[in-house]
Parts: C-alpha cells; structure tokens; sequence
C-alpha cells in the first residue's frame, strides 16, 4: 500500500490519447479547408498525395529490410525471412499501396510521377538526417507502453526475486517478533525510495532519530542454486518529540542500480532520467503490487523527496507521518475458511449434561473484546424437525399424543 502525501504531484501519470485526438481533429480541418479552396481536383491531389505518403514508407522499409536480412537474418531472426519481413514493413502501408494502386489503375501523368519522385526523395533524406524521426517524448511513450524502460525490468525484478516471497511471510514473522518483543508500530513493510536514488548503508546516517533495534526471524529458501539462502528484515526504533515508533523498514535496493548507471558515461544515463526512471520505477512497483494478493496490505511505499536539503530530521518526519496515516485505515486479513467440521452433540445422559454441553460450547462471557462472526452450516428447509434433547431420548419417559 503506497502512502498518498505529495506523491500525486510527483509521480507521472500514464500518457492519454489526446495528441491523437488533436491530430486527427486538425487533420480533418485541413482537410475541409483545402476542399473548400479547390473542390474540382481535391479528389484527385488526396489520393497522388496518399499514395506518394505511403511509398515513401514502403521505400524506407525496404532500406531496413535490407539490412535486416543481410547482415542479422540468421542471429536475430534465425533465417526467418517472414520474421524479417514483419519486423520491417507495417501492414497498414502495404495496403494501402495496394489499395491506393488498384484504384489509380498506374494512371499518373509526368507531372505527377516528377511530383512524387521528387517528395519520396526529401523524405528519405530528412529521414537519413533524423528530421523526421520520432520526439523524445514519443519515445518515452513506446518504452512506457511496452514495459521497455530500466526501471520496469529493475521493478518486476525487485517483486518476482524478493517481495513476492517476503512479504507473504511477514505476517508470521512480525506476529512471531512481537509475541516475545512486543507490537510492533505497523505490521507492514515499509519501502524508502529518495528521488535521488542514493540509498545509504544504514538509515542512521540519513537520520539519527532512526536507530536499528534487532532482525526479524529469517527467511531462508533455495534460490538460483544457493542452499538455504537467508533473507532479513529489520525493526528500526524512531523518536520524534518524546515518542517513540517501530517498524519494519528498508531502502529499495534497485534504486542502487540506477545511481550507480547516472554515473557510467557508457550507461547514457543522466542526473535527470535517473528521477524520471525513479518516478517509474515507484509508479510500477505501486501497480504490481496492489495487484498482487498475497502482497497487498502488507507493504508501505514512502517516496522521499530529495529538496529537504538542511532538514536532519526529514526521515523520520516522513516515516513517522505514514505510521500514524495507517492509525485511520483498516488492516484486512486474507480471508481464511474455517474447516468444513462437524462437531456432534452428545445425545444420552441427564439433562444437567446437557447443560453442562451448552456450557462448554458457548463463552462464559457473552461480550468479548475480539468480536468475530459466526456462521451455521447452511440446512434443508424441508427437513422433518427432530427431538434432540435427553429428557425426550429416555426409555421411560412420558410422550404426549
């Protein structure tokens, strides 16, 4: 569960389709305009202009299939020239050459083959020089909606080789720490991610209000080959004021990969991408996470800002503000079904058995500080009713017609 205190006005959101709807918006006006300038031949210079679009396209898909097959057919598409052919031409331009080519019969003029020849040829060069190639932000797009940036794979690699298999068996270690050391401030795990992706060895040198206490019962499983691979979470005691918290807590190791790429000149990977990727990074993590039922309600992501600048305590202030957010929430169990058992009551011997029955299956005290619900087996309404006390159970007793 992420924390909801300034990260709306950090972390970007998912890109919409307005740029879509504006271009297909403008494209229709301009094209009501050049009708109404000259409706005799717009038909005619919409398809010359369509068709000239398109082969252009086709021209500059040949070149990179050229490439392609020559020198990576057998590396990167094993000799699969469908393969090749797919990764290389849309199927959208090849149709509609086709289509653009049936209707026009080839039935062009000098005038419009020179036309065309010579659009196709500043089209491929503007294209060589990299003028038309795509925006940064488009594409900043494509890697977001492919799950192609670094922090995706650094997210899903931080959930699929640890969270998923910690935070499911933090509920028993919390509840096995806190039965000998007491309760704890939150039983979730609570996730650091500064903006600045410099994670600290030890929380103490960011903030001397944040103090190690002991380790939590270790997790041990095999993992790539390793026997008995050991996997810890730590208690750290905060103090703010004269009050005093505890909680599970730890810095997001991955974001020590993306610190360390911001400072390899061959990673291409500046001060300012590092935030961006940040920023996604905790964006992803948030959205794998809460769709994740074994790790939903355990977890607690805290976005740390990095323009706290002079403040020693901005640490603890921010850890200490979720604590006490969660105070309001609601903290929900997986829901767990009670064994489907049958427990029979004794049918022979005195009344006072019987009562003594009652007794030892109800409470002494009927208000309970825990409440719980209760549920009966579900029954036939056309069931016969049965006697199932011992006074109507003895041989001698008196029946009345």
């Amino acid at each position: 569960m992420s924390g909801v205190m300034g990260e709306d006005s950090l972390v970007p959101r998912a890109r919409s389709s307005l740029p879509v709807v504006c271009t297909g918006g403008l494209g229709l006006l301009t094209l009501l305009c050049a009708w109404l300038l000259d409706s005799d031949k717009f038909m005619e210079r919409t398809v010359v202009i369509a068709f000239c679009i398109t082969l252009e396209m086709f021209i500059h898909s040949m070149c990179l299939f050229a490439e392609e097959w020559l020198f990576h057919s057998r590396q990167r598409y094993q000799g699969r020239i469908n393969e090749i052919f797919q990764a290389c031409f849309r199927g959208r331009v090849i149709l509609g050459m086709c289509a653009i080519s049936l209707g026009l019969g080839w039935s062009f003029s000098e005038e419009q083959w020179s036309t065309m020849a010579l659009t196709c040829a500043i089209y491929l060069l503007l294209k060589c020089l990299g003028v038309l190639g795509p925006a940064p932000v488009e594409i900043s797009e494509i890697c977001e909606t492919k799950k192609m940036n670094v922090a995706h794979g650094l997210a899903w690699s931080f959930y699929i080789g640890y969270l998923k298999f910690v935070l499911p068996d933090l509920h028993n270690k919390v509840s096995r720490y806190s039965s000998t050391r007491g309760n704890l401030s939150s039983p979730r795990l609570h996730i650091l991610l500064p903006l600045n992706a410099k994670v600290p060895a030890k929380p103490e040198e960011e903030d001397t209000n944040v103090v190690f206490h002991e380790n939590l019962p270790e997790l041990e499983r095999d993992t790539a080959g390793v026997r008995n691979r050991s996997y810890k979470n730590s208690v750290y005691k905060i103090t703010q004021n004269n009050e005093a918290f505890s909680c599970v807590l730890e810095y997001a190791t991955p974001l020590l990969t993306l610190y360390q790429m911001s400072h390899e000149s061959s990673a291409g990977f500046g001060e300012r991408e590092r935030k961006q990727q940040v920023l996604l990074f905790y964006r992803t993590l948030s959205q794998i996470l809460e769709n994740s039922l074994e790790c939903r309600n355990r977890y607690r992501l805290v976005l740390l800002n990095d323009e706290h600048t002079g403040d020693p305590h901005y640490l603890s202030r921010e850890i200490i503000q979720h604590l006490k957010q969660q105070d309001g929430e609601i903290y929900m169990d997986p829901i767990q079904e009670p064994p489907n058992e049958v427990h029979p009551v004794p049918e022979e011997g005195p009344v006072g058995n019987f009562n003594g029955a009652l007794r030892a299956t109800f409470p002494e005290d009927p208000v309970s500080s825990n409440p719980t619900l209760m549920f009966s087996q579900p029954q036939s309404l056309r069931s016969e009713p049965v006697e199932t006390t011992d006074h109507f159970n003895q041989p001698n007793a008196r029946r009345w017609d």
